[in-house]
């Protein structure tokens, strides 16, 4: 199409439909490029990008028999239509834990550095983290304790202070059987 208004083809002084020429100089530029994540992080109270926010952890069961690993999903969305930052408290940006138990440890297992982190979450994205509980804790570095049967909760969240009260933790139970 532009081969036949730059060849002057269609170029009649009497007919009124005729293109016109047009300097290019006097046109409106697009809209730049705005950093809308860095924009939301700066306009968005954060009390909103908490609301915004949903976890929830989900088992493909509910009962597991005894030393059967146990596969669990962690879902975190963005319900709004704007990107949402929330700054966590190290770079570790969500953790999971069993029954209180950070990943399944009673070991620190690692010890992040004392800066601060951000975890973007893209307007209405869903994030997805797949992970496994292997139905035992750790008690020292190279020890592991199988679990007793019983009722284990399983819950992520991300790395705030105070994550259950501000509605940044999901969690989900499975009852474990003798095998």
């Amino acid at each position: 199409m532009r081969r036949i208004y730059d060849s002057n083809s269609l170029r009649r002084d009497d007919d009124p439909q005729t293109p016109t020429t047009t300097d290019s100089s006097d046109r409106i530029q697009a809209l730049r490029w705005v950093n809308s994540t860095s924009l939301s992080r700066h306009l968005l109270p954060t009390w909103l990008c908490y609301r915004a926010l949903s976890i929830t952890v989900t088992t493909p069961r509910t009962e597991y028999p005894a030393g059967t690993p146990v596969p669990f999903t962690v879902t975190m969305k963005n319900s709004l239509p704007v990107p949402v930052t929330i700054q966590t408290n190290s770079p570790v940006l969500w953790m999971w834990d069993i029954s209180g138990v950070s990943e399944a440890s009673h070991v620190s297992l690692r010890t992040p550095p004392e800066e601060s982190g951000a975890f973007v979450f893209n307007r209405g994205e869903r994030k997805q983290f797949h992970k496994q509980w292997d139905q035992s804790f750790r008690v020292s570095e190279r020890e592991w304790e199988p679990a007793d049967p019983g009722t284990y909760t399983i819950g992520a969240g991300l790395n705030v202070s105070d994550a259950d009260q501000k509605g940044l933790y999901g969690e989900t139970t499975v009852q474990i059987h003798p095998a």
